[in-house]
């Protein structure tokens, strides 16, 4: 039963569950709602060679994304990313370590990438009031000083 219009598709390389088991140890109110192996399926590139698929649908934060298991083809990039508004620095600290660890990398700005290469952006949501301030020198410190950071540390924007 799809339950809502808009659901990412996330294309990863193979062993959807293993993905989806990922996510939901990071995302704890997280959980899976479908997964499917598609076997012995006729290719499409006009040659004989059967391939096999694999799809799934998570439910992480409220919100449904789903799986596709199907290859090498395409890959992230960071281009597209996934926002993750944290209520604090202790949850900033959390998702940034989970997303890191065991081949993730840090980026600039609150930016990191998993270990699958999805890319996120890990801000506490008091950071957007720092930045959108109508108190330009608020607003200009929490921009520069985020420029000098990977991970977001809000008592150094502030």
């Amino acid at each position: 039963m799809i339950t809502q219009k808009i659901t990412p598709c996330l294309w990863v390389e193979k062993d959807a569950k293993a993905v989806v088991d990922y996510y939901l140890s990071i995302f704890k109110d997280g959980k899976l709602i479908d997964y499917r192996l598609f076997d012995n399926m006729p290719a499409q590139d006009g040659h004989d060679n059967a391939s096999s698929f694999e799809t799934a649908v998570m439910q992480i934060a409220g919100m449904e994304f789903s799986i596709l298991a199907a290859g090498p083809l395409f890959k992230f990039n960071e281009a597209i990313s996934l926002v993750i508004n944290c209520k604090d620095q202790a949850e900033v600290d959390y998702y940034w370590q989970a997303l890191t660890i065991n081949g993730g990398i840090e980026g600039p700005c609150g930016w990191c990438k998993d270990k699958y290469g999805l890319w996120w952006q890990v801000v506490p949501v008091e950071y957007f009031e720092l930045i959108h301030s109508n108190d330009i020198d608020v607003s200009r410190k929490a921009l520069i000083n985020t420029f000098t950071q990977k991970k977001i540390i809000l008592s150094e924007l502030k």
